[in-house]
């Protein structure tokens, strides 16, 4: 271990520290995605950036506090991750439905509408605040403001979120989703009809120059995003399709399907406003989810039924039953 290691500040409970010299192959990178790509284990990108700020992380022997230093070939990294104060979030009383759960993780069907975690404009009324009060066993991995969150959904977007219990089945998870082995697929309606049945999108996702609210394909940044899609069924100037996120950038789903020209319909930041049709939600659902349980080591499937308000939509657009339900 580099002898920086030795002189990190110690933050409550010391967690082992971790060098890394960086590889050609890598530079470029923000501090906190490096750290977030190469420790999964030891956290989340935000519970990175709060042991970056707190001065834990070391770039050649000098503390680095911004999440936003860009690493260089051959920089020699030392970072310790803090170990997570106990959440003081309140618990509340919201409605939560929970598709599977046992001693180490659980599943919700999350609706659409509710937020995942605490952010500003969101203090509370969160899925964490609903799982503050359905349960006291959830992981401290991503930190105070996200116990046992390991992925997100957005806020219009309903369907399947795993939540970690214990801090070894969060790691797992975690480790999972960096190494793209969770199957996830979502249902989507777009606007209009795709001009082919299937395909593979690899279009790079970030932050937009334009609105720092939103994402775009950015070509210039190296953030690869890829999606699979195949078509379920046509419908009346509409297309119902089943997505495959392979990657995990924010927005991705919704960002590939409007650059395509088929924005998922309801989805106003990204074209698909469908008011006239009584759409107000994004129609994307995420349905069937996939992963090893970190504890048997066997392959957990779950799935989600779209909600009633997507199923009422696809009717209106001409959409048949017999394909609006399970996974085929």
């Amino acid at each position: 271990m580099a002898d920086g290691a030795a002189t990190l500040l110690d933050i409550g409970r010391r967690m082992p520290s971790w060098a890394l010299t960086v590889d050609p192959s890598l530079a470029g990178q923000r501090l906190d995605q490096l750290l977030a790509a190469q420790q999964p284990d030891a956290g989340s990108r935000s519970a990175w950036q709060r042991s970056i700020a707190a001065g834990l992380v070391r770039v050649n022997s000098v503390v680095v506090r911004s999440s936003h230093y860009r690493i260089k070939a051959g920089d020699q990294v030392v970072a310790q991750p803090m170990i997570p104060s106990a959440s003081t979030l309140a618990a509340e009383d919201i409605p939560l439905t929970v598709v599977y759960e046992d001693d180490v993780l659980l599943v919700v069907n999350k609706p659409a509408g509710l937020v995942v975690h605490p952010a500003p404009g969101h203090p509370s009324g969160t899925l964490v605040n609903a799982l503050l009060h359905y349960t006291q066993q959830l992981s401290s991995v991503g930190g105070a403001e996200r116990p046992g969150i390991v992925h997100r959904l957005d806020r219009d977007t309903s369907g399947l979120l795993v939540v970690a219990k214990t801090e070894g089945a969060h790691r797992s998870l975690a480790k999972q989703f960096h190494d793209r082995t969770v199957r996830r697929m979502y249902l989507a309606v777009v606007k209009g009809r795709m001009q082919q049945d299937r395909g593979d999108i690899h279009l790079p996702v970030g932050r937009s120059r334009m609105d720092r609210q939103k994402m775009g394909v950015r070509w210039e940044i190296a953030r690869e995003a890829i999606t699979q899609y195949q078509v379920r069924q046509f419908l009346d100037g509409a297309t119902l399709v089943e997505l495959y996120p392979i990657t995990g950038r924010t927005h991705q789903l919704r960002v590939h399907m409007a650059y395509l020209g088929h924005p998922i319909l309801g989805d106003q930041s990204y074209g698909g406003s469908a008011s006239s049709l009584g759409i107000h939600r994004q129609l994307l659902h995420a349905m069937s989810l996939g992963f090893v349980h970190p504890v048997t080591g066997r392959t957990l499937e779950v799935q989600a039924p779209l909600p009633d308000e997507m199923l009422q939509a696809i009717e209106r657009l001409g959409g048949s039953s017999a394909v609006m339900g399970g996974v085929e």
